[in-house]
Formats: structure tokens, C-alpha cells, sequence
């Protein structure tokens, strides 16, 4: 690739156990579902998978325990020709876990126990931020003393926040200034105070992100689309992009393949709404397939399943 992107990710790494059921449980419920399915996970993991697909060369900082289920992780991340020279092994602690059961519609509830992703720190931090990269991206499975110091240190490089899940000092880490925040709707609501539900209410939420301290905000709204702000238009009125239409089987890890494709994307220098839109043909490709990493798309697969062609050459 010519002018290749490059995306350095400050996450998670966890290994997802995942079950199929018939229903999601509610409060008290015992649900009966599938064979367990154990497969390399993580919000940082998965948006940096997405992103070495969709064609960057991508680096990876994080933690991981020192057990089987930490070395499974990283040769993953080595499978996909990611840079793990900046991953740590950290003694006495467990990889992380996700523990995921998917409904038939493929909507997901999702426990985690974060093992040696609270391990990461100010050796992370700084790795993350002096790579040489286009894009960095910071997600919320980490401490939150290392995210913010990661956003302090990120002034002089594009930075993505992906926001999830919104940590109770979610607004503070806004306030301190984020050039692009990308959370889903339960996430901004955590961050504005207030419920948020639809498209609309998307494009007012993401509007009233920019005002609390990001410089450009992105709000998805699952099967709806997602809202940008500012909007490309005279005003900067907050812009609404419809979802693309496909069927969806599996949820888990659409939202960190919509993260690492917009990483790409702006790292490639695709203008702001095209890359958004981008990063929903991408997330809604994912979502037609099972699996976290194992369903993150390449280019043909987002134009097999959406009709759009990937705008990184």
C-alpha cells in the first residue's frame, strides 16, 4: 500500500467465551445455550484486528496475563501481522475475560473480568504515545489514570477515544479534551446525563458531546446509523448517517470494527463524514458474520455485503 496508514491501539486483550442462546437472561434467569466458543477478544484487540485488515500497519500496547490464554492472544495479534513488541506480559495476574451470550437476533450481553488489562500503566502509556503513528487509538477496558494520561501525552497526533464502556468519570475524561470521541448511545448518555435513543436523539447527544470537550464526536445507534459533529455542512450542524442494510447474525465486536475502520480511514486522510460512513459499511459487515476478530471484515467483504468500496487504497 502506498502511504500506508499507521494505527497504534492503548487497550484491552481478552479471551472471549461465548455461548449462543435462545434468549437473553433476564435478572435471576438460568438460560440453556451452546457449546462455549473460546476466541481472542478485547475492545483494543478487536480495533486493532479491524484496522490491520481494512489495511494499516498496526501496533498494539496493552497487558496480558502469563498463561495459556495470554500467549493464544498475542500469537493472534502476531497472526494478523500486528506489532506486539509493546505488549506486556504481567506476572501474577489472569489475561482478561469476556464472558458473551448472543441471542438469535444477534444482540449480546457481555461480562467481563479485565485480569491483567488493569495492569496497564504509565509503560503502555508511553510506548502508545511516542510510536510513530497516524492514529491513535484508546479504549475504556484500561484504568482510567491511563487514559487520561494517554490523551495528555496524544496532543500532537490524531487521537480516537472509543468511550466503552463509559466509566463513572466518563464526563471529566470528555472535559479534558478529546479530538474524536466515538461511544455508542448508552455511553453518551452516561457523559450528557440523559437518555438517548434513535438517530435523532444521536445527532443532538453527538452535538452536545462537542460542547462538553471533544473536538469532533460520533454517536452510533446500532441498526439506526451513527451522527457526526460537526457535520460537514455550512453550520456544522451534527450530520446523520443512515446504517446500511444487512442481516445481522452477530453483534459482538461490530462496534470495535466501526472503531479500528475509522482509524484507518482517518489516518488514510478520508474527509470526516466519508470516513464515518465507511466505518458503519464496516461495522455492518461484521455484524453479518460470527465472531469478534473472527468476523472482522477485509475491503471485499465490505463491498460483498454493503456495495461500498473501501476509500483506503
Amino acid at each position: 500500500m502506498r502511504n500506508r496508514p499507521r494505527v497504534t491501539v492503548l487497550g484491552s486483550l481478552n479471551m472471549d467465551i461465548s455461548v449462543t442462546v435462545p434468549r437473553l437472561p433476564e435478572p435471576g434467569a438460568t438460560v440453556l445455550g451452546s457449546a462455549a466458543r473460546f476466541t481472542p477478544g478485547g475492545k483494543g484487540a478487536n480495533q486493532a484486528v479491524a484496522a490491520a485488515r481494512l489495511g494499516a500497519g498496526v501496533r498494539m500496547a496493552g497487558c496480558v496475563g502469563d498463561d495459556d490464554f495470554g500467549r493464544q492472544l498475542l500469537a493472534a495479534l502476531r497472526e494478523e501481522n500486528i506489532d506486539t513488541g509493546d505488549l506486556r506480559t504481567a506476572p501474577g495476574v489472569p489475561t482478561g475475560l469476556a464472558m458473551i451470550s448472543v441471542d438469535p437476533a444477534g444482540e449480546n450481553l457481555i461480562t467481563v473480568a479485565p485480569g491483567a488489562n488493569h495492569e496497564v500503566g504509565a509503560r503502555e502509556v508511553a510506548a502508545a504515545a511516542t510510536s510513530p503513528a497516524d492514529v491513535l487509538v484508546i479504549c475504556a477496558e484500561i484504568p482510567v489514570p491511563a487514559i487520561r494520561a494517554a490523551l495528555a501525552r496524544a496532543r500532537a497526533v490524531r487521537c480516537v477515544l472509543n468511550l466503552a464502556p463509559a466509566p463513572p468519570e466518563a464526563a471529566a475524561v470528555v472535559a479534558d479534551g478529546v479530538d474524536w470521541l466515538v461511544v455508542n448511545e448508552t455511553e453518551a448518555a452516561a457523559v450528557l446525563g440523559r437518555k438517548i435513543e434513535g438517530l435523532a436523539a444521536a445527532a443532538e447527544a453527538a452535538a452536545g458531546l462537542l460542547a462538553a470537550g471533544a473536538r469532533h464526536a460520533v454517536v452510533t445507534a446500532g441498526a439506526h446509523g451513527a451522527a457526526l459533529a460537526p457535520g460537514t455542512g455550512p453550520d456544522g450542524a451534527p450530520q446523520a448517517i443512515e446504517a446500511f442494510g444487512v442481516e445481522a447474525v452477530d453483534t459482538v465486536g461490530a462496534g470495535d470494527t466501526f472503531v479500528g475502520a475509522l482509524a484507518v480511514a482517518l489516518a488514510a486522510g478520508v474527509p470526516p463524514a466519508e470516513a464515518v460512513r465507511a466505518a458503519a459499511a464496516a461495522a455492518a459487515t461484521a455484524a453479518t458474520r460470527h465472531g469478534a476478530q473472527a468476523g472482522m471484515p477485509r475491503p471485499a467483504d465490505i463491498r460483498a455485503a454493503t456495495g461500498l468500496t473501501w476509500p483506503v487504497n
